[in-house]
């Protein structure tokens, strides 16, 4: 699969590390923007008040799937109901949200945890399945939590885990009974 992230931080430099491991063909875009005309998906990692900042320096957006992996932390701006319902206000396509309740620190980790670890994401119909798949290629077990209507209640829902968790982070994991 041709993904493009958008910012190269520990985020989205992360989870391209992640994916070039699991056999796909990743492009990292940085601050000067750039084009995503041939990507399959797009995963935008930027901090959460420079989503239209930096979607605007990017060409070929138009119709592509996104994972919207930003956070709230700086508050967010615009007026879009929620960070991924900016970024679908670029792509006109299927948007997700996920990979921001977890730890990019632990990325190095995931790969070696005896039960692989949870990622919560919410989706559009369209944009589920290929979520899916990014989310197991980078190892952890995909758990949708709604569609994407429940975006600003998701990206509100990351104090959850900063509250309970220790210096670098934790990994989380549901499960159905019986599946441990």
């Amino acid at each position: 699969m041709k993904i493009v992230t958008i910012g190269r931080g520990r985020i989205g430099g992360g989870l391209a590390r992640l994916w070039r491991e699991a056999g796909h063909d990743v492009d990292e875009l940085g601050r000067d923007g750039g084009d995503v005309s041939d990507a399959d998906v797009v995963l935008v990692a930027v901090p959460g008040d420079q989503v239209s900042p930096a979607l605007s320096k990017v060409t070929g957006l138009a119709g592509k799937v996104a994972i919207d992996a930003t956070n709230v932390l700086p508050p967010r701006g615009g007026d879009a109901p929620s960070n991924a319902e900016e970024v679908k206000s670029f792509t006109g396509a299927p948007v997700a949200k996920s990979f921001n309740m977890n730890f990019a620190g632990l990325f190095d980790q995931v790969r070696a945890q005896r039960v692989r670890p949870s990622n919560w994401y919410v989706a559009d119909d369209g944009a589920r399945e290929v979520t899916e798949q990014l989310i197991r290629d980078a190892g952890y077990d995909p758990v949708h939590v709604g569609d994407l209507s429940r975006a600003r209640d998701f990206e509100g829902a990351v104090w959850l885990l900063l509250g309970i968790s220790p210096v670098g982070g934790v990994f989380y994991r549901f499960a159905e009974p019986g599946e441990l």
